[in-house]
This record gives C-alpha cells, structure tokens and sequence, in this order.
C-alpha cells in the first residue's frame, strides 16, 4: 500500500473544498446523518485515489462518539498560570525520570541531536508533558475521535483534513487502524502528533520500515526533533533564560514579539537571575506580569509556540526543558501576582473586542492574542502596560 502515497499527495490540497461544502448543511455535535455522511466521505476518499482496502479498514465499524464533543467544548487546563500549570507538571517526578531518560539513551539522542541539532533535553521535556515519556498515550480510537470531530460543526475543514491523514498513515504501513488509539482529539504517539504531523514529520529512526510513533522510542524521539528543527529550531541557541527585573521598566517592550540585543534589556536592569546570560537577540517575557517570573525568551521559544500555541503550555515546556538542562526553580518574582479566573479573563475578552481591541475569543484562556490587546488597553488607559490582567484593568473596562 506504500506505493500509492505519491499519488495522493495532491489530494491534500483538493479535500478542503469537498469539507466546506459537502458538511455546511449536515453537520451537527449530536451526530445526526453521521453515518450517511461518513460514506459518503469514504466514496469520495476512494475517488480521490485511496486505496479502497485502506478506506474500509479505517473508517468501517466508526460511530459518532458523544465524549469527544463533551472533551473539545471542555477544555479548561491551558486557563491556569503558569506557575500552577508548571507547578503541577514539572514535578520532581517528572525531573527525576527525565534525567534517567537522557542518561540511558546517551547515545541515541547523540545521534538525534547530531541530524537534528535539537537538545535531548528539550525533546525530554516534550516527551514528559505529553504522555510521561509513553506511559500515558491516550485510549480513544484515533480514527472515529478524528471522525466525529470532522463531521462537527466547530471545526470540520481541520479535522477532515486530519482524519484523511490518519487514513494515508494507514495506507503508507506505519500503522493498522486497531493501532491508532491516542488522545481524544485524535493526537497520535508518544510525543502526540496530530496525524498530518506525523505523515511528515515521523521517520523511521530504528530501521524496521515503518514509522511507529507509539512503539517505538528512536521513531518518537527522532521524529519530535525532526518536527522541532522544520519549525524552526536553531541548533546550538537557548530557548527561555530566568532573569531579574527592576521594579520599573517601560512594561509595554516586555512583549514576545519585541526582540533586542541582550545587552539592551540589560541596559534597562535585567540581570541574570542565576549565572549569565547568553549573547543574542531576546524578548523580555513576563508570563505572569510584571509582578511574577521573568524571563528572556530566544528564537528557539518561537518554536514551542509553534509546537503548541498555548503560552502556558509552551513557557512550561520550555521552562522544564532548562531544568533538565541544570537550571535552579524558577524564582517567584517581585511581588504578589494577581490571579484573574476564566470568567474574569472572557469578560475581559469580550469587554475589549467591544472596544476595538482583537482579544481572539471569549474562551477565558489567556494567550498572546489577549495578551495583546490587554496590552494595548492598558496602554491606552494610563496602566502599566505588561499584558497581565488584573483588578484594575477590570474597573478600567467596567
């Protein structure tokens, strides 16, 4: 089934016209018409130039799965701080058996990182946050979770196009369709690609002639470097780096995509918070204000955002990264960090869309869209513009 995967190649490009139009009328999140729809999805993945025996295998049997909808309309982990979300996951644990990892697998991640030029730390700490480096890759058959999330309403062009992914990997060989079980959103692996990551990204790192992602250690470690390096991973450059802040800065420049010399930010009084810091271009990063830890995020921190672009997620990932890299505990900061709950953060949301400022949507999670207009919100409103909501910005919108 290999040989057919060049010719599917354009099909890629031509099934998102199929899912706008062939879902705008039937889609719905209680499953209705799901299995007429999923035929006709199957008749027109055969059409296209799947191998018919690799359609029936991956699609035959699926049914509509209400907990996948119940799992997308709930999430609510990414609303935490940081400091809770690293807290929680950064755990001694975690460092403990991270460590263990990079020492026994000494020389594979050798020559990981001599291909890829990525950090056995870096892709540790990547492996420990998704799946407790494969203990924990999820139980949710991949295909019907892919299945039901392409024929709901909320985003059905991205999980169409995800769920034809899952089923070239199914005609490629890299997995049988009984394999493919991950998390609820379809995510595969141990490192938990989504299935359009893994058509291009996974290689075949212990020779056996298939990518395996779930199985195999040298597959999952090569292939979440190969995936850092397209993103844009810079061999031999830091990531995040703890710094000292002085009790007043010109707050709006602390802003991800504000990158200055070092020696500019430590014109202004940033200082290494434990031993130096390295030369280059930096953005001062204050994931919890001006008030909480800071931090100088490189190039390489971009790359996280790629890899996930929840803040909380990827400073956290970043951030266990440098542990295993040697780094102390993150410090607390200077002072006490006012913490808003979801509900606070959507009225911000929606309070500063109606005032012109593009917030993203009224979720209640706090990313650098947010960030951005809460930034420009406070700059228009006199307040110390580092991006970090709190009591007064809420009178200020009220």
């Amino acid at each position: 089934m290999r040989s057919s995967v060049p010719v599917l190649a354009a099909l890629v490009l031509g099934l998102p016209t199929f899912a706008t139009s062939g879902l705008a009328a039937s889609c719905s999140a209680k499953g209705d018409g799901f299995g007429a729809w999923l035929a006709g999805y199957s008749k027109t993945l055969v059409e296209a130039g799947l191998p018919a025996d690799a359609v029936r295998s991956s699609l035959s049997g699926i049914s509509f799965d209400p907990a996948v909808i119940r799992k997308d309309r709930g999430q609510g982990v990414f609303s935490q701080t940081f400091a809770e979300f690293a807290g929680r996951m950064v755990n001694k644990n975690r460092l403990t058996v991270g460590a263990q990892k990079i020492k026994a697998n000494a020389d594979l991640f050798g020559r990981i990182q001599a291909q890829y030029g990525v950090p056995p730390q870096v892709i540790v700490a990547v492996w420990g946050l998704e799946s407790d480096f494969g203990a924990n890759t999820g139980d949710f058959p991949t295909l019907q979770s892919l299945a039901t999330l392409a024929y709901d309403c909320r985003r059905p062009v991205m999980f169409q196009n995800e769920l034809l992914d899952a089923v070239q990997i199914v005609a490629r060989g890299d997995l049988s369709p009984a394999e493919m079980k991950g998390a609820w959103a379809g995510e595969l692996g141990q490192t938990q690609f989504l299935p359009s990551n893994y058509l291009r990204y996974a290689v075949d790192f212990d020779g056996d002639g298939r990518r395996n992602l779930i199985k195999s250690a040298p597959d999952v470690l090569a292939s979440t470097a190969n995936y850092l390096q397209s993103l844009g991973w810079a061999k031999g450059q830091p990531w995040l780096v703890e710094v000292d802040i002085p009790a007043q800065l010109p707050w709006d420049l602390a802003d991800l995509p504000i990158k200055k010399p070092v020696a500019e930010w430590q014109a202004m009084g940033v200082r290494a918070a434990n031993g130096s810091i390295p030369d280059g271009l930096a953005a001062l990063y204050l994931p919890m204000g001006r008030f909480g830890p800071a931090f100088l995020a490189y190039h390489n921190f971009d790359v996280y955002l790629g890899w996930n672009e929840s803040l909380v997620y990827s400073t956290t990932a970043a951030y266990f990264a440098t542990r295993l890299a040697g780094a102390p505990p993150v410090g607390a900061g200077n002072g006490k960090v006012e913490a808003l709950g979801a509900s606070d953060i959507a009225f911000i949301q929606g309070a500063l869309t109606a005032k012109g400022f593009d917030a993203g949507p009224k979720d209640g999670k706090l990313g650098q869209r947010t960030r951005e207009a809460v930034r420009g919100f406070q700059l228009r409103a006199g307040l110390p513009a580092d991006g970090w909501p709190d009591s007064a910005l809420v009178r200020a919108l009220r």
